[in-house]
């Protein structure tokens, strides 16, 4: 992904490194999503390898393989057709940012956190982790708060996402949410 973007999108990778915050919400989602991920990265190996407290079948954690390459091609096609997709939540009025309504955003106005939360789903199926996966629902919980906090701000801020939210009904999950 990052060569893709390199040779066609180099704008999105400086976007996406650049990492600034710009409101204490997003602060505070970062830094708990961080501490989040932290756990997580550090309970699915003592789990799975170290202490052997789940047992999962293979299908499980075939599937879970599966889980993960979808994850990472919703967010390729997801950066691929979103040139203002940033790691932080802001308006780039700098970069004359418009509403994107094609590719995975057709389905879903967040199709990022839609591939992050399979990304973690997936993550723990295929180390086959239990407890790893039952962190799944706070990993889906913040970010719906983060998508709703975003929402907020797009609602107010960029032109044209009020009339995108009443075409695009789902945040994640297709006729779920």
């Amino acid at each position: 992904m990052t060569w893709w973007l390199l040779k066609y999108d180099p704008g999105l990778i400086e976007e996406r490194m650049r990492f600034q915050p710009q409101f204490s919400w997003d602060k505070v989602f970062i830094a708990t999503a961080f501490v989040f991920v932290l756990f997580w990265l550090i309970l699915m190996p003592l789990d799975a390898v170290r202490f052997h407290w789940s047992r999962m079948p293979v299908e499980l954690k075939t599937l879970g393989a599966l889980i993960v390459l979808i994850s990472l091609y919703i967010s390729f096609l997801t950066m691929r057709e979103n040139p203002f997709s940033s790691a932080v939540v802001r308006v780039q009025k700098e970069r004359a940012q418009t509403v994107i309504s094609t590719g995975p955003y057709r389905y879903v106005r967040h199709p990022m956190y839609t591939g992050a939360c399979l990304f973690f789903l997936g993550t723990a199926l295929l180390l086959g982790s239990w407890y790893g996966a039952l962190c799944t629902p706070v990993f889906i919980g913040l970010f719906a708060v983060r998508a709703v906090l975003e929402e907020r701000l797009l609602l107010e801020e960029l032109e044209g996402y009020d009339a995108y939210v009443a075409q695009v009904k789902y945040r994640f999950f297709p006729h779920v949410w």
